[in-house]
């Protein structure tokens, strides 16, 4: 069990850092909501360019930038972490038992927010991001014990160096083929009579939440020089991106190429691997990322802005607008369409049979903005309320798991 925060002694929170996850949680919620609302998602992938519109793409790509945030910034949490009177153990018990816990509720309370089921037998299980963060924690709890001028350099080398991994068969390990798509190549497997999807390989992603954790000492640093730092690494990620993309030759397995226009070539060019995420995929979102980090510290946030309610209790977020997004899907269309058995069902991009529902099914994509906007409207004094609870009883350890 982690030890209470002690209020006095605990260091203030990095607003900036509240306000990018927070704006992340909210880009994240409208990738989400896309996919229970909008009839072109249960269609084909937004980021087919054969049939997706620049609208759609758009609305699916910004939503790139969630992920490697989110466990950019976990990294960052366990720095802060060890950083309020913490020793280097107490810091990799939490992380551990954390680790655990978001690994449980992947295959319990965000599997049954997702598709409303419980049961895991014959079932489809797809692992997801919870997954994904709760065994990274798991292998950063190990981590820490490296010292950070050899932890940060693994983690930059694993994240610039994994693609050359590519184009390894997890065929070729035999038996021990599942441990390649934990790993790195995001694959499906039967049990218990269902199947099992791994969306989300855990290499780079352990080493961005190192390289995060490895980035909290320069949030240390006087603002004026750790502002300068990040502007400079973002841009040079940036550039790096657009250099590597034009060449062509390495960083994502799926080169771009000419397309029907100029406006859909450069959507080719945008259009990088997430799964795992490529070196391109990370250069494209996480480069911003530091730059609007740096931006975001000219701001005196309000403890009552959005961006650091949300910030400050992301994980409380997620759980509320997955469950609210199921909750309208099933309401909105029971409105439309009548109330019928189907609507009980995971939607059609969650893998139930598209002809059990009616055609045409779900809605346009503003109104999937729409109901977007109405979950955030939902979510925000729920999670303001939450986020003061978590503010007044620091003595409450278990308030640190959610």
């Amino acid at each position: 069990m982690p030890l209470p925060s002690n209020p006095a002694s605990a260091k203030p929170r990095i607003q900036s850092v509240d306000a990018l996850r927070g704006l992340i949680m909210i880009i994240m919620a409208l990738d989400h909501v896309r996919d229970f609302i909008s009839s072109a998602a249960f269609a084909f992938e937004p980021t087919d360019l054969s049939r997706t519109t620049a609208a759609l793409f758009f609305t699916r790509w910004i939503t790139h930038f969630c992920a490697p945030v989110f466990a950019f910034t976990a990294g960052i949490g366990a720095f802060f972490y060890l950083q309020n009177g913490r020793t280097k153990p107490q810091l990799s018990r939490f992380l551990l038992t954390r680790g655990l816990w978001l690994v449980v509720l992947e295959f319990t309370v965000v599997r049954f927010l997702w598709l409303f089921q419980i049961r895991l037998q014959g079932s489809l299980i797809i692992l997801l991001v919870f997954w994904m963060l709760g065994l990274c924690m798991i292998f950063l709890a190990g981590l820490i014990y490296l010292p950070v001028r050899v932890l940060a350099p693994v983690s930059l080398f694993v994240i610039a160096a994994h693609n050359l991994l590519d184009g390894i068969d997890p065929a070729r390990f035999g038996r021990f083929a599942t441990l390649w798509q934990v790993f790195h190549q995001p694959g499906g497997l039967p049990f218990h009579g269902g199947f099992l999807i791994i969306a989300y390989p855990l290499i780079p992603w352990i080493f961005v939440m190192s390289a995060g954790y490895c980035f909290g000492n320069v949030l240390q640093w006087a603002v004026p020089r750790r502002r300068k730092f990040m502007i400079s690494v973002g841009t040079a990620c940036a550039i790096l991106f657009v250099l590597l993309r034009a060449l062509n030759h390495y960083g994502d397995a799926s080169p771009w190429s000419h397309r029907k226009s100029a406006l859909f070539t450069f959507l080719s060019f945008l259009n990088t691997t997430k799964y795992p995420p490529s070196l391109l995929f990370l250069l494209m979102t996480l480069g911003p990322a530091l730059v609007a980090l740096a931006h975001l510290e000219k701001f005196n946030f309000s403890s009552k802005n959005p961006l650091i309610v949300f910030g400050r209790v992301p994980f409380f977020f997620f759980l509320l607008h997955i469950g609210l997004a199921h909750i309208l899907y099933i309401a909105l269309n029971a409105i439309r369409y009548g109330w019928h058995p189907y609507l009980l069902l995971a939607p059609p991009t969650f893998g139930s049979p598209l002809n059990l529902f009616p055609p045409g099914f779900g809605y346009s994509l503003p109104a999937t903005y729409a109901v977007w906007l109405t979950v955030i409207l939902i979510s925000y004094p729920l999670c303001r309320w939450y986020a003061d609870v978590k503010q007044r009883r620091r003595d409450l350890w278990w308030l640190s798991y959610l």
